[in-house]
């Protein structure tokens, strides 16, 4: 599936105030049977989101129609548990451009950013000035910019700096997967090839 251009945005936030949110709980092992990266949106948190009877649960913010917007803002530690690629695959598929905590597992960050999800790591203090933000309005806006790697609370004009390997930034911003950047590089490796012809051999 192409993974379009990351471009700066606006947008408001979701908050999942949880610690140590792992894999299973972003997509339960029971909907892991498809291969391709569509549908696991519609199973994103379902253990969190539905109850026994299938009914939406009330308290759960992805359920709490004041929250709304292509950002997940969560405690520290996200991602952590079993390796799957499939909880980045759900929260791209249920419509999230940025995950922000304050501490990722490494194999989810990863899997994030070769899926298209920007994950951004930001301090313990910086975490709580954009839950305050929701706090007091929870259609809070923010933006995120990752040409200047910054994200901004545009209601009090903070702002903070997050690292990003330039490797993958540069593929998010041309809208690459691994196979694509090779691709792209196809001229300068055959030009490199012919001005070292034998070179590798």
């Amino acid at each position: 599936m192409p993974i379009p251009k990351f471009k700066t945005f606006r947008s408001g936030a979701v908050p999942v105030r949880m610690e140590n949110i792992d894999t299973d709980q972003i997509i339960p092992a029971r909907f892991l049977k498809a291969v391709e990266r569509k549908g696991f949106g519609d199973n994103l948190f379902r253990d969190w989101r539905y109850d026994a009877a299938g009914k939406p649960v009330a308290g759960f913010p992805l359920n709490d129609k004041r929250y709304s917007g292509e950002i997940l803002v969560a405690s520290k530690n996200f991602g952590c548990g079993s390796s799957r690629e499939h909880a980045a695959w759900a929260l791209y598929d249920y419509g999230f451009k940025v995950v922000v905590s304050s501490f990722f597992a490494d194999i989810f960050k990863n899997n994030a950013l070769n899926t298209g999800l920007l994950p951004v790591q930001v301090s313990e203090e910086f975490l709580g000035k954009i839950f305050a933000a929701i706090d007091k309005d929870p259609k809070a806006q923010f933006e995120v910019d990752l040409t200047g790697q910054t994200m901004t609370i545009l209601a009090t004009g903070e702002k903070t700096k997050f690292d990003i390997d330039s490797y993958k930034k540069e593929c998010l911003l041309s809208g690459y997967d691994d196979v694509d950047y090779l691709v792209a590089l196809r001229p300068q490796i055959e030009a490199f090839e012919k001005e070292n012809p034998g070179a590798g051999k």
